[in-house]
């Protein structure tokens, strides 16, 4: 409801097409601070002047949220054909491990297309504001974060810098599952560390250690545990459904972006017995 009422103050003057609802935008930007949503409905009113249209519509609405959550599309740049194998597999892979991460969000969109730092991008949408996360959860972000590095492994027999962000990001839940939140049964519920950032004063001291080079060894063994698990269940994950990876993938690879409509389709068909699966990949530049 909040995100509804912001929305209608940076709606103001701003010509709607008969299709935008208010309503159905708030709900599918769970997460949005009020700066993104003026920028979404700036961006979207800037999509609707180019293309000359009187109105937005949800077409912009859409186009919009992902450049706020995203980046801008890099269309100048010309993918070779490795390049979008490499993609196609690695995206589908953070798509085909959220299907079965129950705790995920639902796909939403995946594109091969580079926007902003990224090579390619496997959106979710929040179907509800969270106050905090289980660790359930964390330990599944974990296996999503790390689908696209297991895809690549799997399938291409090679790993690229394309998963850097995602390790990185994969390493930071990790550390705090360990240091913050107390979720490590070998070292207990304790927090490790203190936070010195001071972001009023505009610095950032980042994490400051209070305890002995034997805990911080404990702690990295942790870490590198936690992810080791989480690679393990990716790999489970995809080896069980290698049909569907290269299906998506062979999508992406032809189409460059999936809805999640579309995903969904292709997820929901009956798998394919071992017997019965593709001799091979399905895409182009694999062996």
């Amino acid at each position: 409801k909040g995100r509804e009422e912001i929305l209608k103050v940076h709606a103001r003057g701003k010509p709607l097409a008969p299709d935008v609802q208010l309503k159905t935008i708030a709900k599918s930007t769970a997460g949005f601070t009020g700066a993104d949503l003026e920028n979404l409905l700036n961006e979207a009113a800037l999509l609707s002047a180019r293309k000359n249209l009187k109105a937005i519509t949800m077409a912009e609405i859409e186009e919009a949220t992902i450049k706020v959550v995203v980046g801008t599309e890099k269309k100048s740049h010309v993918m070779t054909e490795k390049e979008k194998t490499l993609t196609a597999y690695h995206e589908g892979g953070h798509a085909v491990v959220t299907y079965y991460c129950p705790t995920q969000d639902p796909v939403h969109q995946i594109s091969i297309i580079p926007r902003g730092m990224a090579g390619g991008y496997t959106m979710q949408l929040p179907t509800e504001d969270r106050a905090y996360k289980c660790k359930k959860e964390m330990q599944e972000d974990l296996v999503v974060l790390l689908g696209g590095r297991v895809a690549e492994a799997l399938v291409l027999d090679d790993i690229s810098t394309g998963a850097s962000n995602d390790i990185e990001r994969a390493t930071k839940t990790a550390r705090a599952m360990v240091t913050k939140y107390g979720m490590s049964e070998r070292l207990g519920t304790v927090t490790y560390g203190t936070d010195n950032s001071e972001p009023f004063l505009g610095r950032d001291m980042g994490h400051i250690r209070d305890y002995s080079e034997t805990t911080a060894s404990a702690i990295d063994h942790e870490i590198k545990s936690i992810l080791s698990d989480a690679y393990k269940k990716t790999e489970s994950i995809l080896s069980a459904h290698m049909d569907k990876l290269h299906e998506v993938a062979r999508y992406l690879f032809l189409n460059e972006k999936m809805t999640g409509e579309e995903f969904k389709e292709i997820m929901s068909r009956p798998s394919l017995p071992p017997e019965g699966n593709p001799a091979g990949p399905a895409v182009p530049g694999t062996a």
